[in-house]
């Protein structure tokens, strides 16, 4: 094995041909990938919001309770069937998970612990200069059901801060990528790299009674959701800036999205920040069926600590039908934009709308697997943008995605081959990004993977705290699945 590793500021590579080797005779770089001492490289792991825990710690009783209830008196009720069609079909629409924290309506749309996105805008503590909901408050809700105070949420920031630093192997390990690799697979090795101080892991080792799997796999989930933004703007910058150090620093007194701006360092808008503050706690969860909650919950299921388990969930959230459609909307409207004249009317837009569809493309931004209404994510940016001037009286870009998601419904209901022919969260995410200069769109699924953490690590610490079983569903060839129709028949 060999080391590679960016030299000087060009970001060309070099090989070594010095193995990576372990213990004192390693080179000063290859000495940081050398493994540790497990006791020596947990320590950020530890003492994790200790309020929260403390919360935590007074709900798992009752809905251990509540689980056992559940099993003993309705475990043989039936809640959906499974046909062929639900085989061959991805599973779509299939009840088969538990997911406590937030579940999709086909007509009001999301709901966290059950409320709506307004709701929680109004009842979730913002940051002192902000009107936004701050998403740590929006992980605390989805973990504990409770609304926090906002002393608990300024404690819970300031522990996110005091936890960001990268460890100094993962920062050497993301500077020794090449700068082409993709960044969604930078982020998901810079995550499981994390493992290395896995408290869960180390726990385990050591012999961990199962009632107590919750509490390392929380402070391991803290942890990386602490990381998180130093590891996305490691990422920016060695991959579209050449290497060095990130323009900013993470400060104890900072919300988590503000050390994430302030990491990134591409606009000092206070908008940009509140921004980011609502695009994380808007993309941190929606249900467990999304490829990328449910990979978190697959590999999780089988023990694996949280960083391996979101590691697999990035890497699901990388893929076209799940995390890059902001990118391809954006790309979309700004090709509509080139296409149709300056003063144009609503006829271009439905005009290049319908020339679209011809051609045997889709429209980016328009549909949902699960909602049958516009995506109230979608009208909680719109309303975002429409209380900003710059943005919807200035911003032409945004102006057009207005205007099209106006028209566009009208013309896939005409087309009559779509299910939902409403606007959903993307089909303005990335427009707002490209307003505030973060005009690089392969990086705007690292934003979502920032975001998406949320979630899926809120969920699989109760997945431990309720001692879900490891997932492992039966599969059917289709000879299997002819002869039990049949047999059926």
């Amino acid at each position: 094995m060999f080391s590679v590793c960016r030299s000087g500021p060009s970001g060309s590579l070099s090989v070594f041909a010095q193995p990576l080797i372990r213990a004192s005779s390693c080179t000063a770089t290859a000495a940081l990938l050398c493994p540790l001492p497990r006791h020596a490289s947990r320590t950020s792991a530890r003492h994790s919001s200790t309020e929260l825990k403390r919360v935590l710690r007074e709900i798992i009783p009752e809905k251990r309770n509540l689980l056992r209830s559940v099993k003993k008196e309705y475990g043989d009720k039936h809640i959906g069937e499974i046909t062929v069609n639900s085989l061959l079909g991805g599973m779509r629409g299939q009840k088969s998970m538990l997911w406590d924290g937030s579940q999709l309506d086909p007509i009001s749309g999301i709901r966290f612990h059950g409320k709506t996105i307004v709701e929680c805008q109004a009842l979730l503590p913002k940051a002192d200069k902000g009107g936004e909901m701050l998403p740590e408050a929006m992980f605390w809700f989805l973990l504990s059901g409770k609304v926090p105070t906002t002393s608990e949420i300024r404690a819970f920031s300031t522990e996110l801060a005091d936890k960001g630093t990268l460890p100094e192997y993962v920062s050497t390990l993301l500077d020794c990528l090449p700068p082409t690799l993709h960044p969604m697979t930078q982020i998901s090795i810079g995550v499981a790299a994390l493992n290395h101080e896995s408290e869960f892991a180390y726990r385990y080792q050591q012999g961990l009674a199962k009632a107590d799997y919750w509490e390392p796999t929380f402070d391991d989930a803290i942890n990386l959701i602490a990381k998180l933004p130093a590891m996305a703007a490691k990422i920016y910058q060695n991959a579209y800036r050449r290497g060095g150090r990130v323009p900013g620093s993470i400060s104890r007194t900072a919300d988590w999205a503000l050390n994430f701006s302030n990491l990134l360092g591409i606009s000092s808008d206070p908008d940009f920040v509140d921004f980011l503050r609502l695009y994380l706690a808007l993309h941190g969860d929606h249900e467990g069926g999304n490829v990328s909650a449910h990979a978190t919950h697959l590999v999780g299921s089988a023990l694996s600590d949280p960083y391996l388990s979101y590691s697999a969930g990035l890497q699901g959230l990388a893929g076209p039908l799940h995390g890059l459609a902001a990118q391809e909307v954006l790309r979309f409207i700004l090709s509509m934009k080139d296409a149709i004249p300056p003063d144009y009317t609503p006829h271009h837009i439905e005009r290049f709308l319908w020339d679209t569809i011809n051609s045997g493309r889709v429209i980016p931004g328009y549909g949902h697997a699960a909602l049958r209404q516009p995506d109230p994510r979608f009208e909680a940016l719109m309303t975002y943008a429409g209380g900003r001037p710059a943005i919807a009286q200035h911003d032409p870009v945004f102006r057009l995605v207005l205007e099209t998601s106006e028209i566009a419904p009208r013309v896939l209901t005409a087309h009559g081959k779509t299910r939902s022919p409403f606007p959903n969260v993307d089909a303005v995410s990335g427009v707002l990004m490209h307003h505030f200069g973060l005009t690089q769109t392969m990086f705007y699924t690292v934003a979502f993977g920032v975001s998406r953490s949320i979630g899926p690590l809120a969920q699989l610490i109760w997945d431990r705290a309720l001692g879900l079983p490891i997932e492992r569903p039966r599969s059917m060839c289709l000879q299997s699945v002819i002869a039990s129709c049949e047999v059926g028949q």
